[in-house]
C-alpha cells in the first residue's frame, strides 16, 4: 500500500543516493546517445552491450594487465571507444544516407551478437570488481552515512557531464562537429575531414558508455547482462531529455534516476514502470521530448 509503512530519513536519503548513482549512470550513457544520435543520426541500440565491454575491459586490465581503476577510468574508454570508432568505419559507415531505421536494425543485431559472445565465455553470473581502497569507507553525514565511492561516481558523472556539454555547445571543435554533420558539403569546402569527424564523433559517444560501464564496475559488479538491463530505461530517458538534446539527456538522466529512487520509497509497485509511464505522458504533451527541437 501507498505509504504504508512508515519511513525514516535514512531510508529516504538512502534512495535519493541510490537514485542519483542510477541516474548519472542514466545521464552519461543517454549523454553518449544524444551525441551519435544529435550529430550522426544513428539511433545506436549497441550501447548497452558497449557499456558492458567498458565494464569488462576494467575486469581486465586489473586482472590480466595489472592496472588498476584509475588506469582503466583512462584505458578501457580509449578502447572501446576505438572500437566503436572501427564499427563506425566498417559497417555503420556503409549506411549513411539511408533510413535511420538500418542503423537501429544494425546495432541492435551486433548488441545481440556481443552479449552472447561474452555470456557464452563468461556466463551469467556477475564477476566482482572492488572498490579502490583510495575510495573506500563512508562519512557519517549525521543524517546518513555517504559511502566515499558513491559521492565520487556521482561528482566525477556530472563533471564529465558538463565538460561534455560545454565541449559541443560552446567550443570552435563543437561548432566544427555540428557543421560536418549539419552541412557536409559546406563543411568539405572549409576543409574538414568529415569522414574522420564522424567516425571520431562515434568513438566518443561509445567511450562515454565505456565510463560509465567502469564507473558502475564496483557497484553492480561486471555482468554479461548488465547492458540489456538498463539501455530500455536509458532510451527512455533520450526520448523524455528530446532525442539529440545534449542538455536534456544530462538533466534528464540525473533528474529520473532521483524519481525512480523516491517511487521505490513511496510506491515501490510502480519503481520499475515510472520512467515509462512519463515518457508516455511527456510524449503525448511534447512529442519532441521535454528539451527537443520541435520540427
Amino acid at each position: 500500500m501507498f505509504l504504508g509503512h512508515a519511513i525514516t530519513i535514512q531510508q529516504l536519503f538512502g534512495q535519493l543516493l541510490i537514485g542519483l548513482i542510477n541516474g548519472s549512470f542514466y545521464a552519461l550513457l543517454s549523454l553518449g546517445l544524444a551525441v551519435i544520435f544529435g550529430m550522426l543520426n544513428i539511433v545506436n541500440f549497441a550501447h548497452g552491450a558497449l557499456y558492458m565491454m567498458g565494464a569488462f575491459c576494467a575486469y581486465f586490465l586489473l586482472h590480466e594487465f595489472g592496472l588498476n581503476y584509475w588506469w582503466a577510468l583512462i584505458v578501457a574508454p580509449l578502447m572501446v571507444g576505438a572500437f566503436g570508432a572501427l564499427l563506425e568505419r566498417t559497417l555503420l559507415a556503409r549506411l549513411r544516407g539511408l533510413d535511420p531505421l538500418y542503423g537501429l536494425l544494425l546495432t541492435f543485431g551486433l548488441a545481440l551478437v556481443v552479449q552472447g559472445l561474452f555470456q557464452n565465455f563468461f556466463g551469467a553470473s556477475g564477476l566482482p570488481y572492488a572498490i579502490p581502497p583510495q575510495l573506500s569507507g563512508a562519512r557519517n553525514l549525521g543524517f546518513m552515512f555517504l559511502p566515499n565511492y558513491r559521492a565520487w561516481v556521482i561528482g566525477f558523472s556530472a563533471s564529465i557531464c558538463f565538460a561534455t556539454w560545454f565541449a559541443i555547445e560552446k567550443t570552435r571543435l563543437g561548432a566544427y562537429l555540428r557543421a560536418a554533420t549539419e552541412n557536409p558539403t559546406i563543411a568539405r569546402a572549409f576543409g574538414l575531414n568529415v569522414p574522420r569527424m564522424i567516425t571520431l564523433t562515434y568513438g566518443f559517444g561509445v567511450a562515454l558508455a565505456a565510463l560509465a560501464g567502469v564507473l558502475a564496475a564496483p557497484i553492480n559488479q561486471v555482468r554479461p547482462g548488465m547492458g540489456a538491463d538498463i539501455i530500455a530505461v536509458v532510451f527512455a530517458v533520450v526520448v523524455i531529455g528530446g532525442m539529440g538534446s545534449i542538455l536534456g539527456s544530462i538533466i534528464t538522466g540525473f533528474a529520473l534516476g532521483v524519481v525512480e529512487g523516491l517511487t521505490k520509497v513511496f510506491y515501490p509497485e510502480a519503481s520499475n514502470t515510472v520512467v515509462f509511464v512519463i515518457m508516455a505522458v511527456v510524449l503525448l504533451i511534447r512529442p519532441a521530448g521535454l528539451f527537443g527541437k520541435v520540427a
